[in-house]
């Protein structure tokens, strides 16, 4: 199938940007080329995108969706993690705007063989980047109880995790989990019957917890914000789309910390740490989608921008 994602947020996100033509930009999770395919077309002849994906199909369809700009475009297979190496490596210092889209793409939610999928069979699988060596079963089959409970927990906001792990362990002990199908089962066996016909499919949030482990994408994003800020050149802009609220919950704590990072006692008169702002956050209260987008593309439900904005000094 060919790596379709309907961009959320894009007017929102390409607007938040306030594109420069001769500047450069970064997209850190390209995706099939959506938001950057948008970003491009306002760039003028002196302008450059750069491109940053883990995943091999979305690094080959973003290639072909944005052959039309030519070298104003330079795609590059890596995680937004190591997007300070990426730029050393093209020889660029600062840029003009930085840009995430952390959902899952719908290819990757659609496409059964990846393993992110809970409503079909497939093999446990979810990884974002395929030259990872573990993938999901590795987790599921050999994480202990109080472990698993952790991250269903944690990161899936799971009021049943621990019987959900408890259910994991016991059926491990008879075979190793191999697919989908067979954890979806257990997940189900776990949850009270009544519960089941509410909020949603019973494995989504054990099915996401999984995944954020597997791919380390909280972690990932803790540690790249402020070397992203640090990146920017005065008036340069980051952009990010969260989808879960953890992940919301750091980009907020870092932009404003960002923005005032003083750490002197409140009766101080004058700052005595000398830590000096970054910049501004644009947005005090998160973007989020229309009642149209939400109309068409249900994926965007959970979606909130949040900007921030380099000081220009």
């Amino acid at each position: 199938m060919t790596f379709d994602h309907k961009s959320v947020l894009l007017e929102e996100t390409v607007d938040s940007l306030n594109i420069c033509p001769g500047g450069i930009y970064v997209d850190g999770t390209l995706g099939g080329g959506g938001h950057a395919f948008a970003v491009a077309g306002r760039l003028g002849a002196g302008g450059r995108l750069i491109g940053i994906d883990q995943d091999a199909d979305a690094v080959q369809a973003a290639s072909e969706r944005l052959k039309p700009f030519g070298s104003q475009v330079t795609i590059v297979r890596s995680n937004y993690e190591h997007m300070d190496q990426v730029l050393d490596d093209l020889g660029i210092g600062t840029v003009n705007g930085i840009y995430l889209d952390l959902g899952v793409s719908s290819y990757q939610l659609d496409t059964v063989s990846r393993g992110f999928t809970y409503r079909e069979d497939a093999p446990l699988d979810m990884r974002m980047d395929q030259r990872n060596p573990r993938t999901a079963a590795d987790i599921v089959n050999t994480y202990s109880e109080g472990d698993l409970y952790r991250v269903i927990r944690d990161y899936g906001d799971e009021k049943f995790a621990k019987n959900i792990a408890k259910h994991m362990v016991k059926f491990r002990q008879e075979k190793p989990f191999e697919t989908t199908g067979e954890l979806i089962q257990v997940i189900k066996a776990a949850i009270p019957m009544k519960m089941r016909a509410t909020g949603g499919h019973p494995a989504k949030r054990t099915f996401q917890a999984i995944r954020i482990e597997l791919n380390q994408e909280l972690e990932v994003l803790e540690r790249s914000i402020d070397r992203m800020t640090d990146r920017l050149c005065p008036g340069g802009r980051l952009s990010i789309i969260t989808f879960h609220s953890l992940e919301d919950r750091i980009v907020k704590n870092h932009f404003r910390r960002n923005e005032n990072p003083c750490t002197c006692p409140p009766e101080f008169p004058v700052c005595m740490c000398g830590k000096k702002s970054k910049g501004r956050v644009i947005t005090r209260k998160p973007l989020v989608p229309s009642e149209r987008e939400l109309g068409e593309n249900s994926r965007s439900k959970s979606a909130k921008l949040r900007v921030f904005e380099r000081a220009a000094w």
